[in-house]
């Protein structure tokens, strides 16, 4: 199995979840998620953001606000909408992967929450249509306002499990606190969420960068991570506070407490601009991780090899 820094998109679509997890596994913490929305318009229309993410150096492509029940993506005119996820591989030579949220109707809100749409709660029915549209990862994670809480991610990760089989890939865990009042700070993973989230079935636990949500030390966050990989997990860990949308000093230096923290994959979400990072730090999250010439590769590898 080749370590994800060596692979084309050739590689790609060969691999199901199992061999991309040992795949992550083998770059040795150099390996980087953006999180995009394509129920936005594009931060340039004559592209997708999905192209832009992948230009400027990430590997993995994680859709946020996407339905599944109503497949869309602007920047794409798709005739097919179930043909979306297959036209993203070929446009952007990346994996692809969903964001599904497990919402508990009996959270206890730390604000207002919002109201999903059935295409992004993970239940089992949105979980198979996720598998038939051909997403390559799933992420069982919650959206500010949403009241996601873990012990409805621990039940996702089990019906995600059924779904996807041994050879899916399954992340799981918080960015902030969704909503939940005592899911907040410090306080949103631990040791015991964590193995729940394991032995339920999830490859990859994940959890807030250091820096990114009070509380949340690069000491507390390196004792997580160990923990997670003496259970034979991976961690990503997260910007999701909107941090993608801050300098590149910032983002440096999130990105090197990271790896001090033991991470296998850096996760940047969408609000540096509307559904993207800002797409200059992109880049300075993977030159910062891995120098410029794994990022230049990744950036210029062309999705024909």
């Amino acid at each position: 199995m080749k370590r994800l820094l060596d692979c084309t998109a050739s590689d790609f679509r060969n691999m199901n979840g199992k061999q991309l997890k040992q795949s992550i596994k083998a770059s040795e913490g150099r390996v980087i998620v953006s999180e995009i929305i394509g129920a936005f318009a594009p931060f340039y229309p004559a592209v997708t953001n999905a192209e832009i993410a992948a230009a400027f150096g990430a590997d993995l492509l994680l859709l946020n606000f996407f339905d599944v029940f109503a497949p869309h993506f602007n920047g794409l005119d798709m005739n097919e909408p179930d043909q979306i996820v297959k036209r993203l591989k070929e446009l952007t030579g990346r994996p692809i992967g969903v964001n599904l949220e497990p919402v508990d109707p009996n959270a206890k809100q730390l604000e207002g929450l919002t109201s999903l749409p059935k295409g992004r709660l993970a239940t089992e029915e949105s979980l198979q249509e996720a598998k038939q549209l051909g997403f390559d990862f799933v992420c069982l994670t919650g959206n500010p306002k949403t009241g996601v809480t873990n012990d409805e991610i621990a039940k996702a990760i089990e019906k995600a499990r059924s779904v996807f089989g041994d050879d899916g890939l399954i992340i799981a865990g918080k960015m902030h606190g969704a909503g939940v009042a005592n899911e907040t700070g410090g306080s949103i993973v631990s040791e015991e969420v964590m193995e729940r989230f394991i032995n339920a079935g999830a490859d990859v636990i994940l959890m807030p960068s250091p820096g990114t949500v009070p509380g949340v030390t690069l000491e507390k966050t390196e004792r997580l991570v160990r923990f997670a990989h003496e259970k034979g997990a991976l961690v990503m860990l997260t910007i999701g506070t909107s941090q993608e949308g801050a300098d590149e000093h910032t983002i440096r230096q999130i990105a090197l407490t990271s790896k001090m923290a033991g991470a296998d994959l850096y996760h940047i979400g969408d609000a540096g601009y509307h559904g993207i990072a800002i797409p200059e730090n992109i880049m300075t999250y993977s030159i910062a991780i891995r120098g410029k010439r794994h990022t230049y590769i990744r950036m210029a590898s062309s999705p024909l090899r």
